[in-house]
């Protein structure tokens, strides 16, 4: 159940609070609900689903529905194979009421630490509401924060400059030039949207050049190849990616995309999944260019030295966790923002868990269903539920 915050005293203990209800957020508090848990899940929008609720118009999964679904309830069959942005929304809020769970929403957590008398964890939202458990779980995820550019000459600029988080659709793009910073799955999608339905000249700026591969190579996803290939020596993951590329694709250098400089299975990043960004390309709707140096009043100035004006720039220049400002605990981040513990497992606070911050060739949400299970063992063992087997 949905649940506002004057639902709750405040203060009131749970066994588990989740931060996050998002997809691996409302996985986790199901899996932990199954083990007799008793779970509450805390979330800063409005609704269940509203961070992707937000996302562009375009959005949808690029993993197949049999692949996708959370834990111990998947993606119904009424749904298509690749689920739109608004059908996965309505799915995290179907699957929250199967399970009835807790949910408060406009509740955006501050700040999270342990209490040093009582060793439970204080969750403070930004209204100053603190909620107290033995165990909790962030799940905010991996793109809680925009990166914000900051390439030179970013204040003089006088078009129209914003990141892709805030990007829904082409209409405001109609009849402008438009150069896309960020050659990541966002970025080629917004590039090919904008190309596609009104953008009079639409370029994307390529600093490192990723892999790209096609979504259903021969008839199969290729989240179904990532799933297989984890279990195989990256290099093999590494080759076979690029041949089916090549087969499916073509040699894409012809087009001015660079090769590669990265394989998807060795440095564990998910690659450009080409949903109809190579085909905008190669039709002459989106132009490749070099990486950006710098911007000025009416456009930018490339690596290579050549400048172009544009009416707007787009970055998207991806995001953090935001995690440091949120954690007020030492020794469960590396250097990224990011926490080092496997998601699910136990870390160096006790009863801290971390969930949905896996890089995975084989799933965001794959991998949010595997883990959220093995969390909820490990929370039942922590709390005392079960013995470790």
């Amino acid at each position: 159940m949905t649940e506002t915050p004057s639902a709750y005293d405040a203060g009131r203990n749970a066994d588990v609070v989740v931060v996050g209800a998002g997809a691996s957020g409302l996985s986790a508090a199901a899996a932990l609900k199954k083990k007799g848990i008793d779970v509450l899940v805390l979330e800063e929008d409005a609704r269940i689903g509203g961070t992707w609720a937000r996302r562009y118009d375009r959005l949808h999964l690029h993993t197949v529905r049999g692949f996708s679904g959370l834990a111990h309830y998947g993606i119904p069959r009424r749904f298509p194979a690749y689920l739109s942005r608004d059908q996965f929304v309505e799915y995290l809020a179907e699957y929250a009421d199967h399970f009835g769970l807790h949910v408060v929403t406009g509740s955006a957590v501050a700040n999270v630490s342990r209490d040093a008398a009582t060793q439970e964890w204080n969750i403070t939202t930004a209204t100053g509401v603190v909620w107290r458990s033995p165990a909790m779980v962030i799940a905010t995820g991996q793109y809680r924060i925009p990166t914000e550019p900051s390439w030179p000459g970013v204040e003089e600029y006088r078009g129209r400059l914003s990141h892709s988080s805030s990007y829904s659709n082409a209409a405001p793009y109609a009849g402008m030039r438009v150069l896309v910073v960020g050659a990541g799955n966002s970025g080629a999608e917004i590039a090919t949207d904008i190309a596609e339905n009104g953008g009079t000249m639409v370029a994307l700026s390529i600093r490192t050049p990723p892999p790209i591969v096609p979504r259903d190579p021969f008839g199969m996803p290729i989240q179904r190849t990532g799933i297989i290939f984890s279990f195989f020596p990256s290099w093999i993951g590494d080759r076979v990616g690029r041949l089916t590329s090549r087969l499916v694709l073509g040699d894409l250098t012809a087009y001015k995309i660079p090769r590669p400089k990265w394989g998807p299975f060795s440095a564990k990043r998910v690659p450009l999944i080409d949903v109809g960004f190579v085909s905008a390309v190669k039709r002459g709707l989106v132009q490749i260019r070099p990486a950006l140096s710098r911007l000025t009043a009416t456009g930018a100035v490339y690596s290579d030295g050549v400048e172009e004006p544009y009416d707007a720039v787009i970055a998207a220049t991806g995001f953090s966790t935001g995690l440091r400002g949120l954690l007020g605990v030492d020794g469960v981040l590396d250097g990224a923002g990011e926490p080092i513990a496997a998601s699910g497992a136990d870390t160096a606070e006790k009863g801290l868990y971390f969930i949905g911050f896996t890089h995975s060739l084989r799933g965001h949400l794959f991998e949010a269903s595997l883990a959220s299970k093995r969390l909820a063992r490990n929370v039942a063992v922590y709390l005392g539920r079960v013995k470790d087997s």
